[in-house]
C-alpha cells in the first residue's frame, strides 16, 4: 500500500513535472514569440521613426508649397480685382452695344420695311422683264428681217467697195498730179517772195529818191533865199537849209544805191522759167 501510494506520488510528481516541463516549453515559445514581436516592433518603430522624418521633410515641402500658394492666392486675387474692373467696364461696353443693338434693331426694321418695298419693286421689275422679253422676241423677228438687209446691203458694199478702189486709183493719179502742182506752187511762192523782196528793196529806193528829191527842193530853196534876200542874219538858216539838203542827198544817194544792188541780187536768184509746169 505504501508502494502503491509512492508510486502514485511520484506519477503525480511526474505528471506535474511534465505539466511544468510543457508549461516551460510554453513559455519559452511564447518568449520566442514575445521576442520576435518585440523585433517586430523594433522594425516597427525604426520604420515609423523613418516615416516620421519622411513626413517631417513632406510637412516643410509642404508648409513652402504653402507660402507660394499663399503668394499665387494673393496675386490671383489682385488679377480677380483686375477681372472686375475689367468685367466692369465690359459691362459698361455691353451696355452701350444693347443700345446700339436696340438702335440696330429699329434700323432692321427699316431695312426689313424698304426691303418689302424692294420685293415689290423686284416683282414690278419681273412683269416689266415679262414685258421686255415680248418686246425682244419682236426684236428677234426684225433683227431677221434686217440680217436679210444686212446681205443685200453687203452686197451692194461689195459693189461700193469696187467702186471705190476704182476712185482710189483715180485718187492716186489726181494725188500725184496734186504733188506736181505742188512743187509748181512752191516754186512759184519762192519767186513770189523773191519778187516781194524786189518791191520792198524798190520801195526803199524810190523812199531814197524822194530824200534825194527833198534835199534837193531843201538846197535849191536855201540858194534861192540867199540870192533874194542877200548876206544877213537869216543867212544861217539858209546855211542850215544847205547842209541839210546835202545830208539828205548824201543820205538818200546811199540808200538808194544800196537798194539797187540789193534788187540787182534778187534779180539773179530768181528761176529761169517762172511758171507753172506741164503735169
Amino acid at each position: 500500500m505504501a508502494w502503491q501510494s509512492i508510486t502514485g506520488g511520484a506519477r503525480g510528481t511526474l505528471r506535474s513535472v511534465k505539466s511544468l516541463l510543457k508549461r516551460s516549453v510554453d513559455l519559452q515559445e511564447t518568449g520566442t514569440e514575445l521576442e520576435r514581436s518585440i523585433n517586430d516592433l523594433e522594425r516597427q518603430r525604426t520604420e515609423t521613426t523613418s516615416n516620421l522624418l519622411h513626413f517631417a521633410s513632406t510637412t516643410n515641402e509642404y508648409t513652402e508649397r504653402q507660402t507660394e500658394m499663399a503668394q499665387e492666392r494673393t496675386a490671383l486675387t489682385r488679377e480677380q480685382t483686375r477681372l472686375s474692373t475689367r468685367s466692369t467696364e465690359l459691362a459698361n461696353i455691353r451696355t452701350e452695344l444693347g443700345r446700339e443693338r436696340t438702335s440696330m434693331a429699329g434700323q432692321r426694321t427699316d431695312l426689313a420695311v424698304l426691303r418689302t418695298d424692294m420685293a415689290r419693286a423686284r416683282t414690278n421689275l419681273a412683269e416689266q422683264r415679262t414685258t421686255l422679253a415680248r418686246t425682244r422676241s419682236r426684236l428677234a423677228e426684225e433683227r431677221t428681217d434686217l440680217a436679210r438687209q444686212r446681205t443685200d446691203q453687203a452686197l451692194r458694199r461689195t459693189q461700193m467697195a469696187e467702186t471705190r478702189t476704182q476712185l482710189s486709183t483715180q485718187r492716186t493719179t489726181l494725188a500725184e498730179q496734186r504733188n506736181t502742182l505742188a512743187e509748181g506752187r512752191n516754186l512759184m511762192a519762192q519767186t513770189r517772195t523773191r519778187l516781194s523782196l524786189m518791191r520792198t528793196e524798190l520801195a526803199r529806193g524810190r523812199t531814197y529818191l524822194a530824200f534825194i528829191r527833198t534835199g534837193l527842193a531843201f538846197l535849191t530853196l536855201s540858194v534861192a533865199f540867199f540870192r533874194y534876200f542877200g548876206l544877213s542874219w537869216w543867212s544861217l538858216f539858209d546855211v542850215f537849209l544847205g547842209l541839210l539838203s546835202l545830208v539828205m542827198i548824201t543820205f538818200g544817194g546811199r540808200g538808194y544805191f544800196r537798194s539797187m544792188r540789193a534788187t540787182g541780187k534778187a534779180e539773179k536768184d530768181l528761176p529761169p522759167n517762172v511758171g507753172l509746169p506741164t503735169p
